[in-house]
């Protein structure tokens, strides 16, 4: 082929055509894969967050939307014979050292923490992504806590919760998801 523009531009066409026909068909082959991963990675973590909580429905299928301060979380409610037992609410905050952080959180109608499981971060390894270890050590705990009497700031700031050492932003980013994700709980409990 004789080198000029035009065979330089149907050759970059023909590539790019090429090139995005594989992602589109990549797409299309992971795209469920990638769905029921995370539904079961939803399902296990809402098991996790409400240990001892008896309720006979998926809360999967009963998720709902709720906005907090302009943030829109997700709760999973829990039930029993239909009645609320619990909520596995999955929260965010965007503010982590590394960006964002989302962890399920779950919460008693009376807004005792049950537990959490923190789904997705960037943090600093060995610092802010020991989020898990740190918030479930029974010196530094946050389960069994009243999320709606608490303080749930870092005593840092004069709250409740002792930050991760040398990760007090990661510490900071955790509580302010936990706090979205019990303001949303309390507003979902209220419309019962």
């Amino acid at each position: 082929m004789k080198s000029s523009l035009v065979n330089m531009v149907l050759s970059l066409g023909i590539i790019t055509v090429v090139a995005a026909a594989a992602l589109a068909g990549v797409y299309t082959a992971t795209k469920e894969p990638i769905a029921q991963a995370k539904a079961e990675k939803q399902k296990s973590a809402i098991g996790q967050v409400l240990p001892e909580i008896h309720f006979n429905n998926n809360p999967a299928d009963e998720a709902a939307e709720v906005t907090v301060d302009g943030e829109t979380v997700t709760v999973f409610p829990a039930r029993q014979d239909g009645e609320l037992v619990g909520m596995a609410v999955e929260s965010h905050d965007a503010n982590g050292f590394s960006g964002l952080i989302t962890v399920m959180y779950g919460f008693d109608p009376s807004g005792n923490i049950r537990g959490f499981a923190v789904m997705q971060h960037a943090e600093t390894p060995g610092l802010g992504s020991k989020m898990d270890e740190w918030f479930s050590n029974p010196a530094h705990t946050v389960i069994g806590l009243n999320a709606n009497s608490a303080n749930l700031t870092v005593s840092k700031d004069g709250g409740d919760v002792d930050a991760i050492t040398a990760a007090t932003i990661s510490s900071r980013a955790f509580l302010r998801a936990l706090t979205l994700a019990n303001q949303a709980s309390q507003q979902f409990a209220s419309r019962q």
